[in-house]
């Protein structure tokens, strides 16, 4: 006999499973600050990591905020359900979001002294994007516009937890070409943003799910019955 998690479980399968994708790079992270804490080293260090952490210290600590809690506004039901509790916690991953997106661009384009430069293109591209799609979310819900709101918070999380997609792509990659080149890692990672973007479109178009046949439609009660 099969077995099914209960609704109310389901519901939170979503930002689990989102937060798992991102284990890896927030597990990256967390080991990055260890290290510029004084602790030893646990990764390979990035150029100018030493001289400037700042930036990368603030990119580290805003995109968790932002993968975490980015995860729990997709939530089934939260916005109709808790709405104080969905408003408040965009509240603060919109800016940990641009914050994440606007440091990544700083990291790439002035400490980093870039990767190359069809990666440096790819990451200079999907911060920007990531960093648009965010403030388009804001100014539409400004204008309680929540369709446009939804798609632009999507695309940009979809971006912004693009590390994640970029382990698999990258792991993939070595499996099956060996240790790529620059131009073949710099398309690996180019694949993991464009895996989410892909995934972010389809939800944001697919139409909504229609009530099974048979199924009564629930009718909203207008009128207080005395």
């Amino acid at each position: 006999m099969t077995s099914f998690p209960a609704p109310g479980r389901r519901r939170w399968l979503v930002p689990a499973a989102l937060i798992a994708l991102a284990l890896v790079p927030i597990a990256a992270g967390a080991a990055r600050l260890a290290e510029l804490s004084g602790g030893g080293a646990l990764l390979p260090e990035p150029p100018h990591a030493v001289e400037s952490p700042l930036p990368l210290v603030v990119h580290i600590v805003s995109a968790v905020v932002f993968t975490v809690l980015g995860a729990f506004q997709f939530v089934p039901g939260t916005r109709g359900r808790r709405p104080a509790w969905h408003r408040t916690t965009g509240r603060l991953a919109a800016p940990a979001g641009l914050l994440a997106a606007l440091s990544g661009l700083w990291l790439t384009l002035v400490i980093t002294d870039a990767d190359g430069g069809l990666l440096t293109v790819f990451r200079a591209s999907a911060g920007a994007g990531m960093g648009a799609a965010i403030v388009l979310g804001v100014l539409a819900v400004l204008r309680r516009d929540l369709r446009r709101h939804r798609a632009w918070m999507l695309r940009g999380y979809a971006l912004g937890i693009g590390a994640g997609t970029q382990v698999f792509t990258a792991g993939l990659g070595a499996l099956v070409v060996g240790e790529p080149g620059e131009t073949a890692q710099a398309l690996l990672m180019g694949a993991g943003w464009a895996i989410n973007l892909a995934v972010a479109e389809w939800l944001i178009r697919r139409r909504p799910r229609r009530p099974a046949p048979g199924r009564p439609t629930p009718v909203r009660v207008t009128e207080e019955v005395r």
